[in-house]
This record gives C-alpha cells, structure tokens and sequence, in this order.
C-alpha cells in the first residue's frame, strides 16, 4: 500500500485504526446527545433512533466541507505539520489519538456527557507544546496560538449561548402555543408511551437536524486527524492535492506578487519585513517549479512536502502581513489577496482538502459508535440534569438550540462540543422551568468538573505521550 516498508505500513495502519476508534468512541459521547431526547420520550426506538442518526451523521459529514477539519490541523504549527521524519509524525499522531481516547473512555463509563472537541484540542495543544520542547525545532514553534484562541472563544461561548437561548425558547413556547397544546408539550413522557404525532414528529425532526449539524462539525475532526496521519506519513501522496493541475497556481501566485509589491518595505515592522522576503522567496520558487517541466502535470513526490510547506507558510505570512500592515492596503486588494489564497479558488485548494473514502470512514465509525454506547449518556441527559424528568417542550428546544449553533458554528469553520451545547440547553430549559433549584446539583457540577478538566488532563497526557514516543520511535 503507497509502496511503503513494512514498520511504515504497520504503523500507518495503526494510526487509521485508532483514528477510526476516537470517531467511534465519538460515536458514544456526543452523537448519544442526539438521540437522547428522541429515545427518553419514546418518540422513536432506540435502533431506529441511532440507525437514523447515523444517516444523518453520514450526511452531514458528506455535505459539511472541510473548513472545521482544516482549522483542526491548523492548530499547529507548519514545521511539526511538514516533519520529514514519518516517525515523528507517527508520535504525534499516535499521543494525540491515545490522550483523546483515553479520556473519552473514562468519562464514558461514569455517564459523563464530556467533549470531545474539548479532549481532541486539549491533546493538539499539548502534541504543540511538547514539540516546542525537541531540539529540532529552531524557531520555537509550538502552537498556532491565533487559531487556538479563536478555538477557545467558540467552545467557550457555544454552551453559553445554548444555555440562554434554550431559556428564550421555552419562555416563547410558553407564551405562544395554545392552551390545549400546551398541556400536551409540557408534561413529562409516560413510560412506553408514545408522544402525539405532532409532538413526535417535531422531535424526530430536532433529533435528524443535530445529526446532521453533529456530522458537519465533529465528523470534520476526524477527518482533520485522518489528513494529519496521511500527510505526515505518505506525504508523497497526500501533502498536496494531486488531481489538480499545479499550473493553476500561477495566476493566484503572480496576483498575490502583485498586490504584496505595494507594500514599502522601509515602513514595515522588521519581524514584517522579514515575512515578506520569506514569502517572496517561496513565490518566486513556487512559480519557478509550476512553469517548468512536469511529468503527467503532477508536482514530483520529493517536492510536494516542500510545496506544502511554502503554501502552508505564504498563507500564514500573508495574513500576519496584512493583519499588521492592512492600512496600506485598500479592501479591494485585501479581498484580493484572501481570494487568491483562500481554499476555494486560491493556493489553499491544494493543502485543504480529504478524499472521499476518508469522509466514508469517519462516517461509519460515528455511526457505528453511537449504536453501541448510547444508553448511558441518554439516562444521563434525560433524568440527571434536572430534578424533574425531561419534557417534550425541553427535549425539542435544547434539540433545537444545539442544531443552530453547531450549525452556525460549521459555517464558520469552528469546532463546538456537541456535548456541551445539548447539555447546556437542557439545563437552561430546566431552569426556565422552575427557576435553578430545578437542577441537579451534583449532575452540573460533574459535568463542570468534565469541562474544566478535560482540556488540561488531554493536554498533559497527549505532552507525556508524544514525549515518550519520540524517546521510543
């Protein structure tokens, strides 16, 4: 496979594998939220409830793009993501995966409705910072700190906002739905019993619109950790896009020349000017190898890390340029310069991408994780939360709020806990019922502990992991 030895092959296999097994164990965290409220009302049974959301889950990663997968991979920095050594890039992948999985496992067996968004950025920050500690790396690199803070607002605000909408909609509902409806909406689902067709049909629906969301943005992270293990493996296949003509980069490169040379380096920063004739340099030798002779249109395989790597580093000087330099440009040369680099119609398109099998793989291993481990977290969120047990009025609303946000969240190419927006709006949805003395406490405040620790806990396993498998690859 891809003409690799046989210890590469192994160890590339194993990555695959548990790649597959952190979307798996995915599978038992955050798409069991999906099907909770839909199972505890009994508005579906629980093989139609997780066979359905697998559907669903399958959907949207296949429709979802790859934004939130490549702001995963671009948490860290070019030089760990362009390591020569596939060694090196089998550690990182392999203390990342490990820490992420760990984690998951454990909270999963306490019924615990953790994040893994928050365990897999958690052990992406510390892979980052234990490479900043290796002696080849020069330049200090250790985490793109601009992509992690920007991370870090939307996995902080999404439950936030999951809390306070949810307490909007229900005061809404309660003012707006009929008397005779309301009776029915509000009052708590009877054993075995199945809700009235309308109530059911809105709930099967919230249900079918978090999958999808929960696909497009979670199945995105696994897809961003399948490209990770690719590339730094078989770069030679996977480091740039290869059914793209590289000739096509030319019009983007002399564009970007051409709007870059406004800039008067004489009132540039020093750090500045040193990014521009970096970029320049890696312009110039982009166009040099995309004009010159090349078998089949395809850049030659001991060349695509290195083009990789100039693109990853254009992208990054450009933007840090124009952030800091941005007045001496007009928005028309901004807008310019962010389409010619930008993963549509610019350089991006040839870093930034996933074949489809890549997208299958994820899809099935969420699927298949959420018919397995669903039981737990869906006791959890429906009788553990709140004092009363879940209503159909609450089930719908935080359903509804947590497709929004992580819809809205997909098309900004963020990544959001699942987990902890459906949470979130639960409990706002309890608290709009009968005020905070309707919660839990020991419920909100395990689930706090989750959120508060599991971005440190995944961050010092995943530095210890990749420290030890460096010492041991």
């Amino acid at each position: 496979m891809f003409g690799l030895e046989t210890d590469v092959f192994i160890l590339l296999f194993i990555s695959l594998f548990a790649a597959c097994a952190f979307e798996f164990v995915n599978g038992f965290h955050d798409t069991a939220n999906a099907v909770a409220t839909v199972i505890y009302t009994n508005s579906l049974k629980p093989t139609y409830a997780v066979v359905w959301s697998g559907i669903c889950n399958f959907t949207g990663v296949l429709l979802g793009g790859i934004g939130v997968a490549m702001g995963i991979v671009n948490l860290l920095p070019v030089e760990l993501l362009v390591d020569q050594n596939v060694y090196h890039s089998v550690a990182m992948v392999l203390a990342l995966l490990l820490s992420a999985i760990i984690w998951n496992l454990g909270t999963w067996y306490f019924g615990l409705p953790s994040s893994s968004s928050h365990t897999l950025i958690g052990s992406i920050l510390g892979v980052g910072l234990a490479f900043a500690t290796m002696p080849e790396n020069k330049t200090g690199a250790a985490v793109n700190w601009e992509k992690a803070i920007e991370t870090g607002y939307a996995l902080l605000l999404s439950p936030l906002l999951g809390f306070s909408l949810a307490i909007v909609l229900m005061f809404i509902l309660r003012r707006s739905v009929p008397e005779e409806a309301k009776d029915q909406l509000f009052k708590e689902p009877k054993k075995n019993t199945e809700p009235p067709t309308w109530i059911r049909s809105i709930l099967i629906a919230t249900c079918s619109l978090v999958s999808f969301f929960h696909g497009s943005n979670d199945g995105q992270k696994g897809v961003g950790l399948i490209m990770l293990i690719l590339i730094g493996i078989v770069p030679y296949h996977f480091a740039v896009k290869a059914d793209l003509d590289p000739r096509l980069m030319q019009t983007n490169i002399t564009t970007i020349q051409q709007t870059m040379g406004v800039l008067d380096s004489t009132h540039l920063s020093s750090a500045n000017r040193a990014r521009l004739v970096r970029t320049n340099a890696e312009l110039a030798e982009l166009s040099r190898l995309v004009n010159g002779p090349l078998v089949d249109n395809r850049i030659p395989n001991e060349k695509r890390l290195e083009v990789r790597s100039d693109l990853l580093l254009i992208n990054s000087n450009v933007k840090k340029i124009v952030e800091d330099e941005g007045s001496n440009l007009s928005a028309n040369q901004v807008a310019q310069l962010n389409k010619n680099l930008g993963e549509e119609g610019g350089l991006r398109r040839f870093t930034d991408y996933a074949p489809l099998w890549v997208i299958l793989m994820i899809a099935l291993s969420l699927g298949l994780g959420t018919m397995i481990g669903w039981r737990r977290i869906v006791v959890t969120v429906g009788e553990k939360i709140g004092k009363q047990h879940l209503t159909y009025a609450q089930g719908a609303s935080a359903e509804l709020v947590a497709a929004m946000m992580i819809g809205l969240a997909s098309g900004l190419k963020l990544p959001v806990s699942t987990t902890h927006v459906l949470s979130s709006g639960i409990a706002g949805s309890m608290v709009a019922n009968k005020g905070v003395k309707n919660l839990q406490a020991g419920t909100i405040r395990n689930i706090a502990l989750a959120w508060v620790l599991t971005l440190p806990v995944s961050l010092l396993l995943s530095f210890t992991l990749y420290i030890f498998f460096r010492w041991l690859l």
